[in-house]
């Protein structure tokens, strides 16, 4: 196997133990759905949709929503909240690297805090673009690596193996510069907003462990380090906690975030 399908597969297993999130993620995806102006009768595609958050958010409107993602845990957990709402929406399990849809199918294409972790930038947002119909919007929300959440991933990056190559940092997508360039000539339109996640909680430990136990990346990190090597554990964990205090205040935890909206451009 390769190290992308390895990588793949290992994210598969990992974000298996995402579910106890939503309570956090469902919070901001109306903030998502509006900038992406979704409507009644829109063909929405959610890339990444976890737990289906965004995806039921959109479908609530009325829209027709498919919702994919690689991990199946989560996926029937999706459904399993399309049922609780009553919801007619697709979803299943599907690669952001090889979406199974047909050039030009949606009229919006979403990705809530997902498509970022997909290996390869360039082969995820051709793939976006490639389902998203001419004129229509491609809009995400994504970590910035100078707030919590990207500064959490590039500690995981320091105490963890080094990514293979070709396969890019998940913060990287919260830089407008670098999303910029990877939508590149395909769009128009390009806007950015900025808004935070409150994540309620009793104590900076909490918020350690709430990560450590639901978020992949960190998930295995600390799975590995557990077996291999405790007192580097230790270490990560004592960096983390002194990165999660500065955005801790009033029992809860800041989560800066980044809105990207754009239009594909039509032929000519």
């Amino acid at each position: 196997m390769n190290p992308i399908e390895q990588l793949k597969q290992g994210a598969r297993r990992a974000w298996a133990t995402f579910g106890p999130t939503e309570m956090l993620t469902a919070s901001v995806a109306p903030r998502l759905v509006r900038y992406a102006e979704v409507s009644s009768g829109a063909r929405v595609l959610d890339v990444g949709c976890g737990t289906g958050v965004a995806a039921l958010t959109a479908a609530r409107l009325g829209a027709r929503v498919t919702g994919v993602d690689l991990t199946p845990e989560l996926v029937a957990h999706a459904r399993e909240n399309a049922s609780v709402m009553h919801l007619d929406v697709d979803l299943r399990e599907a690669d952001a690297e090889a979406l199974p849809f047909d050039d030009a199918s949606f009229d919006v294409v979403l990705s809530q805090f997902a498509h970022m972790f997909a290996p390869r930038p360039e082969v995820t947002i051709a793939e976006m673009l490639r389902v998203l119909k001419p004129g229509g919007t491609i809009a995400f929300s994504t970590w910035p690596p100078e707030h919590l959440v990207g500064e959490m991933f590039a500690l995981i990056g320091r105490y963890g193996p080094p990514l293979p190559q070709g396969v890019a940092a998940p913060q990287d997508w919260g830089d407008p510069h670098v999303v910029r360039e990877r939508l590149g000539g395909a769009v128009e339109g390009v806007r950015f907003a900025r808004d935070a996640m409150r994540v309620q909680v009793l104590s900076v430990q909490h918020h350690r462990l709430l990560m450590e136990r639901n978020i992949g990346p960190m998930t295995m990190l600390v799975r590995s380090l557990e077996l291999g090597d405790p007192p580097r554990l230790a270490a990560l964990r004592r960096d983390f906690e002194e990165l999660i205090a500065l955005y801790f205040e009033d029992n809860h935890v800041r989560q800066d975030y980044l809105l990207t909206r754009a239009t594909r451009r039509t032929a000519g």
